[in-house]
């Protein structure tokens, strides 16, 4: 099922078939300094994360190749009244794609997601030496809003 066109772009649902495609784009050596999963175990983990109505692997298509990925959670719980969030992971453009819209399209299809699932807010991380990135977000009207704190739950020993 394909989803709204933004200029040439076709986002969709990604299918277990194009987990190929979606591993090349994450194994770039920007992103997660080149590591990626192995084709079987990518599709075991997107079987259970089809599982999740709440999460979105979706793809955007250019001429019927796959440009870009990204992940959409959309978050539920009793703060806020109720009121979902969107939290956006692992965006990622091919490199032979980038700087052509492919991001800002992704950015804006994931707010669509988020104002159809009545979100209040949409939110997302970044490396902080990914400065392209920052500036990137900083564009498309993202606020730098709090600290983001992170900590390896194997490295605590607890």
């Amino acid at each position: 099922m394909h989803e709204k066109l933004h200029s040439d772009l076709v986002f969709r649902a990604a299918a277990a078939d194009d987990l190929p495609a979606i591993l090349t784009l994450l194994a770039q050596p920007d992103m997660d300094d080149g590591r990626v999963l192995g084709l079987a175990e990518a599709r075991r983990l997107y079987e259970r994360l089809a599982q999740n109505p709440d999460l979105r692997l979706s793809v955007a298509e250019r001429d019927g190749r796959i440009v870009g990925t990204f992940t959409l959670l959309i978050l539920r719980t009793l703060g806020h009244a109720g009121t979902p969030s969107g939290v956006i992971e692992d965006i990622v453009v091919a490199g032979a794609a980038r700087q052509q819209g492919v991001g800002a399209a992704m950015i804006a299809e994931a707010l669509r997601l988020c104002r159809e699932q009545g979100c209040y807010k949409l939110a997302l991380s970044s490396n902080l030496r990914r400065d392209g990135a920052h500036a990137f977000y900083d564009r498309l009207g993202f606020e730098r809003h709090g600290y983001s704190f992170v900590i390896d739950p194997a490295a605590t020993g607890n």
